[in-house]
């Protein structure tokens, strides 16, 4: 679906600052700009040569104990924002971009918060409160036991869920804390360990449990909504390649369903916000079975890390549908005006060694060349000439591809990672090469366990003897001393001076 851009002259707010980095502070302000709209961003002294503040307007210093600690100082973007002259703040995903309080604060302000309302973070970013609003409004759920229904029979009610079963802190995110239980005698030993995981990561370790679904697919459902009844979905997405409960590679169509779950899982993840009268864009995700059932799982209140591969298939610029929401615009369409038109695939580039068990990796970008040709979309935050520190998730870039059918797609996802240069750290581009050329990914046959059960994907192959020594030599060469002790000129022949024959 395409779409006119919207009048702004009426808006309540003709400023957006970002508060966020790397890809995701680009791709916002992308949008800004596009609609006429100014664009602002803050920045931790650690990101001072990235490319959101190139495409920025105008960019703001913030400081923190770490970086990480920059971007979560509420207090310290509000100020920004008023200095700056925003009328509304965008929180892109991760740090503060589900935090309640936050979005009321930004209200406080007399600012517009682009995303939900604050009462609907705090209902559907907390696991447990999210999912019994869900099965209260009739939507399936896995059997689960919930500690705050009574903290002194929690173990005993998880026992009676069986195994295999999830541990999930409730306030949880990005996989921490999550532990699955097989063995029914370490269960309090887990319960005790997720507990004080969901405390360090998140000061609340308040636990879940619910049946696991043995290699499950894991598929999410981007909806949007105005807040005055209008909600639509924008499809699915698959996310079921993951490692470590984070995901590597989504797709839509998913290859797991046929039109019929389709329709159904989509109704279902548009209900669920058509329930509670969701604002903006947000995502519902579900486990999905061997046997087609699917569970509710979480929501997602903001804009997923994945949201391109969406609208690479229906042309809708989610981002601009965010702004005109928070403007106060209605939807403005219905759910038959969204269409998807062929398949896309979008690989998260990560600076880091699969083979070293997906240790993340540092290092100066000395050569950047993202790839490029009809479908390809390469989103990121990174500069030649900059440096991917240990301060942040090891995410650098999304190669996003877009083709008539998934083999299409599949086909230039290699050619553009194969086109890909990214010198000074090792990232993941071969690993994912090896991925999508493994027969059950063609066939689209993969679970949220599928890299844990080909560990050889992982596996950079032994190189050959010529190509080593070729390396090594290359290697050696470009050292400083190596080069000098190669282009010296010995003392006896020094001594000659310039002496010619």
């Amino acid at each position: 679906m395409s779409r006119i851009l919207p009048d702004i002259s009426h808006w309540p707010f003709h400023t957006v600052l970002v508060a966020n980095r790397g890809e995701i502070a680009v791709r916002v302000l992308r949008s800004v700009k596009k609609l006429g709209l100014r664009g602002v961003v803050v920045y931790h002294a650690a990101d001072r040569n990235t490319l959101a503040l190139q495409v920025a307007d105008q960019a703001l210093e913030i400081t923190g104990v770490t970086p990480v600690a920059a971007y979560l100082d509420g207090e310290q973007i509000l100020a920004a924002a008023r200095a700056s002259g925003a009328g509304a703040i965008h929180p892109g995903y991760g740090f503060l971009s589900e935090n309640a309080d936050f979005a009321r604060a930004v209200e406080a302000a007399g600012l517009s918060f682009i995303g939900p309302r604050p009462e609907q973070i705090e209902l559907m970013g907390d696991k447990i409160r999210a999912r019994n609003f869900v099965e209260r409004e009739g939507f399936p759920v896995a059997p689960s036991a919930i500690e705050d229904d009574d903290p002194a029979t929690f173990n005993e009610r998880a026992r009676a869920v069986g195994t295999p079963l999830l541990i999930k802190p409730s306030a949880g995110g990005g996989g921490k804390g999550m532990r699955i239980v097989r063995d029914l005698s370490v269960l309090d030993a887990e319960i005790e360990r997720a507990r004080s995981e969901g405390l360090r990561y998140f000061g609340d370790g308040r636990l879940y449990v619910e049946r696991y679904i043995e290699n499950p697919r894991h598929i999410e459902v981007q909806v949007l909504g105005d807040g005055q009844g209008g909600v639509v979905h924008v499809f699915e997405r698959e996310c079921s390649v993951q490692r470590r409960f984070q995901k590597i590679v989504e797709e839509t169509p998913s290859p797991a369903l046929d039109e019929a779950l389709r329709q159904r899982i989509c109704e279902t993840a548009a209900g669920i916000a058509r329930a509670n009268g969701y604002r903006n864009a947000g995502t519902v995700e579900f486990i999905f079975g061997q046997g087609g059932e699917f569970y509710f799982l979480e929501m997602n209140t903001r804009l997923q890390v994945e949201h391109p591969v969406t609208e690479e298939i229906t042309g809708i610029d989610l981002v601009i549908e965010q702004l005109r929401v928070a403007a106060g615009e209605t939807l403005g369409y219905g759910q038959d005006a969204v269409r998807a038109q062929g398949h896309a695939i979008e690989l998260r580039i990560y600076a880091e060694d699969p083979h070293s068990g997906y240790t993340p990796t540092t290092g100066p970008i000395l050569r950047l060349q993202p790839p490029e040709g009809e479908g390809v979309r390469w989103d990121s935050g990174v500069l030649q000439g900059g440096e991917v520190t240990a301060a942040f998730d090891p995410m650098i870039a999304k190669l996003i591809v877009h083709g008539r059918d998934r083999d299409e797609a599949i086909a230039r996802a290699d050619q553009a990672l194969a086109d890909t240069i990214l010198l000074g750290c090792k990232t993941n581009t071969a690993f994912l090469r090896r991925l999508i050329h493994h027969p059950a990914f063609i066939a689209g046959d993969v679970h949220t366990g599928f890299l844990d059960a080909n560990p050889q994907i992982a596996t950079d192959p032994p190189l050959a003897e010529r190509t080593l020594h070729v390396l090594l030599a290359a290697a050696a060469l470009s050292t400083r001393p190596v080069r000098d002790g190669a282009d010296a000129v010995p003392d006896l022949h020094a001594a000659i001076g310039a002496w010619r024959n």
